[in-house]
C-alpha cells in the first residue's frame, strides 16, 4: 500500500470531495471495504480495466496531519495481459493511475516520484545486522 500526500495548503477532502463516486468512475464499482490504519479503504475486485486484478483505495485520515490517499493496485503480469490481446488496456491503465492521483494529489508523476526521493533520503539510514 503506497500513501500519497496533498500538494502544501490542500487537502484531500477538497480535492476530492466524494470519494466513493469518484473511484466508481475510475476503477469499477466498489465490492466491499477493506481497513488500513483504522481508516476504511473501497476494494474493487473486479476493476473495470483489465490488467488491473484488485485496486484498494481511499483516504487514511490522521489525527493532528492532514489526510493521505492510499491505494494499491494488483496487475496482471505483462505476460498474461499480452496473450490475452489486452495490450491497449495495459496503456489505458497508466493513464487512469496517473489521471486519478493527479486529481486527488495535485502532483503528476514527476512531482510524485521527486517527493518519494525526497522522504526516502530524510530518513535515517538502518543499521543492518550482521
Amino acid at each position: 500500500m503506497r500513501e500519497y500526500k496533498m500538494r502544501r495548503g490542500e487537502h484531500l477532502s477538497d480535492r476530492i470531495p466524494d470519494m466513493e463516486a469518484t473511484v466508481e468512475d475510475y476503477f469499477g464499482p466498489i465490492t466491499g471495504t477493506e481497513e488500513y490504519k483504522s481508516s476504511d479503504l473501497y476494494v474493487i475486485e473486479d476493476p473495470d480495466n483489465a490488467v488491473f486484478k484488485r485496486v484498494t483505495v481511499g483516504t487514511v485520515e490522521y489525527s493532528g496531519k492532514k489526510d493521505k490517499l492510499a491505494l494499491d493496485i494488483e496487475e496482471r503480469p505483462a505476460e498474461e495481459v499480452i496473450a490475452s490481446g489486452d495490450v491497449e488496456a495495459a496503456e489505458e491503465a497508466v493513464s487512469i493511475k496517473n489521471d486519478f492521483l493527479l486529481e486527488a494529489t495535485g502532483r503528476d508523476a514527476k512531482a510524485r516520484r521527486d517527493s518519494m526521493k525526497r522522504s526516502v533520503e530524510d530518513e535515517p539510514d538502518e543499521v543492518d545486522d550482521v
